[in-house]
């Protein structure tokens, strides 16, 4: 391979940028010219809107700093390409640019949408006989890809959520029960609770978890869900409990429509969620006169850098250098996959799939998994999602404060 080129696409994560750095590395070491970044994404490609990686990696140090940098060094987008059939003309667009640049293989990090992108460019590729290599790197919070054991950014962001909910739980926990105080925290997710799911490793011999958690897999009681709060109400002095953004009544209306239906969508026709917590600590106050207090995570659960997992940062690094390697093998319309080997000692390794049965797949937390009864997490999930959420890298501070990297 003589130029590659490399993207993000979809909600940045707090590890996405080390897959930038390990395809950066491996192309290096493989003897790639130029490792391209796309500004903003497949958006960014059509208008050329590039960089040359040397600029910034050539520099180890810069290379240890963009690990430790949260969202997307090199620009997001949320663009969906048309069907080939609707508008052949901007493939042949990017075919052009492609050919124009000399680049023989095209890196796509993102999530559902993002491997969409990479199958119909390698269709495209394949229908016209063209010789550029197509690979998808796997990256989502939401852990909804299916094939792969999880996703990388999944379990910095499970760490994020656990921490932060251990401290949400101490705060709530400070008053005595005339001054009980119930805490409802949104997480995200809008059809798969794998993050919501993570409140469960809150939970550990020093302390008390959260009180209940509600997947988006599971319909939502609106009746149930003030039954439970009134029944913790008096024996405790302090309820936490965790939410999925995406929970949804019997009728399939998102919790947080009960106040306000008038919702934006995006370019993939995704509705725009939040609010959720807010909706119920709402109606719990109203219905049973019960002080509450709700908190959305929101950005900061994709942002936390300073936080990491250090078995996310390395397994991010890790897809993005395998796609390099399997590109170099000639290997077109596929993505890195993440291969559990054990738990205990956790072992993992790396493989890639067919792009065609990973792109619009999304998969959901297995219901076996959750105790419907309890609205607990299972001992499986807990062993699922324990070891992504081990180790630390430290950031890099300066004046007190945590530096990243930025583009220029």
């Amino acid at each position: 391979m003589k130029n590659i080129v490399v993207g993000q696409s979809g909600g940045p994560t707090s590890v996405i940028n080390s897959s930038i750095a390990g395809v950066y590395k491996k192309a290096k070491e493989l003897g790639v010219e130029h490792v391209y970044g796309m500004v903003h994404g497949i958006e960014g490609f059509l208008e050329e809107n590039f960089i040359d990686l040397d600029d910034y990696l050539k520099d180890n140090d810069n290379y240890e700093l963009l690990k430790r940098t949260p969202s997307a060094f090199l620009g997001s987008c949320r663009y969906k390409l048309p069907k080939i059939e609707d508008n052949e003309e901007v493939y042949e667009r990017i075919f052009d640019i492609l050919e124009k640049n000399e680049i023989d293989a095209f890196f796509y990090t993102g999530g559902n949408d993002s491997m969409d992108t990479i199958k119909m460019l390698s269709d495209y590729a394949k229908a016209h006989d063209k010789k550029q290599l197509f690979m998808g790197v796997p990256k989502t919070i939401d852990n909804d890809l299916p094939i792969t054991d999880h996703c990388p950014g999944y379990g910095s962001c499970a760490k994020y959520i656990a921490t932060s909910l251990k401290e949400i739980i101490r705060d709530n926990a400070s008053f005595s029960k005339n001054r009980l105080t119930v805490c409802i925290v949104e997480i995200m997710g809008r059809h798969a609770g794998w993050l919501t799911a993570a409140a469960s490793l809150a939970k550990d011999e020093t302390g008390e978890g959260v009180d209940a958690i509600y997947l988006p897999e599971v319909e939502f009681d609106l009746d149930e869900f003030l039954n439970r709060v009134k029944e913790l109400a008096k024996t405790k002095s302090s309820i936490v409990i965790a939410v999925s953004e995406g929970i949804q009544t019997s009728d399939g209306k998102f919790v947080c429509e009960l106040s306000d239906s008038n919702r934006a969508v995006d370019s993939f026709g995704h509705k725009q969620l939040s609010g959720t917590a807010t909706t119920l600590a709402n109606i719990v106050a109203k219905e049973t006169g019960l002080k509450t207090r709700a908190i959305e995570f929101s950005t900061l659960q994709r942002a936390a850098s300073h936080i990491a997992s250090l078995t996310d940062i390395n397994e991010a690094e890790l897809v993005g250098q395998k796609a390099v390697e399997e590109a170099n093998n000639g290997k077109t319309g596929m993505m890195v996959t993440l291969i559990r080997e054990s738990d205990k000692p956790y072992v993992c390794n790396t493989n890639v799939f067919d792009i065609h049965d990973i792109a619009n797949v999304e998969k959901k937390i297995p219901l076996e998994w959750y105790d419907k009864e309890n609205k607990q997490m299972k001992e499986e999930f807990i062993n699922y999602a324990k070891p992504l959420i081990i180790g630390e890298l430290l950031p890099i501070f300066k004046d007190g404060v945590v530096q990243h990297l930025i583009r220029k």
